[in-house]
């Protein structure tokens, strides 16, 4: 990437963007890094995710980048695991290539932190959440891992000719259930504990999941900070 490459950072939720570091000022609902990078937390969702783009390259950015969590698909994969995927692609089998370049020059950075992965990133409308879902999933597409946000932000980085690259680490494995009520409380980008206690309410089961899914949040959020300090752009 040039020196005068801007890069817009999209993340689903405040807790991913805060592994990239402290915001120096705001820019509307965005936030400036000491290095000039923006950052939008979108909230889940493509949607989501594609406007928060928009509002990036509106402020500036001139090459995109969506950054944070995944579930993995690909049983190999263990929490923490990252990702940089060669393509991105979605259920009706749409699929944006990411930057080869860029790419590489983070798995160069990275790989001195943590392993990397390649292959596919699915980006899903619609949750994977079971154990038989994502083993379906992989069959039938061969990604490696899923996220919900990615092919957004490639669909508006390739209608505006920018950069783009997804960092993706692996929160859930192939083997985990993710528990529906940690998605529906954490669905605008900000963890709601109210609808955390309603959501365990109705679904108590959900806890014993939450509990292993702590452990590999804690596995995943420290390759996500070590992934954000190898960040080149």
């Amino acid at each position: 990437m040039g020196q005068d490459t801007r890069v817009g950072v999209v993340a689903a939720l405040a807790a991913e963007a805060r592994a990239l570091g402290p915001a120096v000022k705001r820019i509307g609902d965005l936030g400036s890094l000491g290095d000039g990078t923006l950052v939008a937390v979108s909230g889940m969702g493509c949607s989501a995710a594609g406007l928060a783009a928009a509002r990036l390259i509106e402020a500036g950015a001139s090459a995109l980048m969506s950054f944070g969590l995944a579930g993995g698909l690909d049983p190999s994969l263990n929490a923490g695991s990252v990702v940089l995927p060669s393509e991105i692609i979605s259920r009706s089998g749409a699929r944006f290539l990411t930057s080869t370049a860029w790419r590489e020059q983070l798995r160069t950075a990275i790989a001195k932190q943590r392993p990397v992965a390649d292959g596919t990133l699915l980006s899903s409308l619609d949750l994977i959440d079971t154990v038989a879902d994502k083993a379906a999933a992989f069959l039938e597409t061969g990604a490696v891992a899923v996220d919900m946000e990615s092919f957004g932000v490639a669909e508006v980085a390739a209608a505006h000719g920018l950069p783009f690259v997804a960092v993706r680490v692996i929160v859930d494995t192939a083997v985990d259930v993710l528990p529906r009520t940690v998605v529906a409380a954490s669905r605008t980008g900000q963890v709601s504990l109210r609808r955390l206690v309603g959501g365990f309410a109705l679904a108590p089961f959900d806890l014993v999941a939450l509990i292993r899914l702590a452990q590999r949040y804690r596995a995943a959020t420290r390759s996500l900070a070590a992934v954000a300090g190898a960040r080149v752009a």
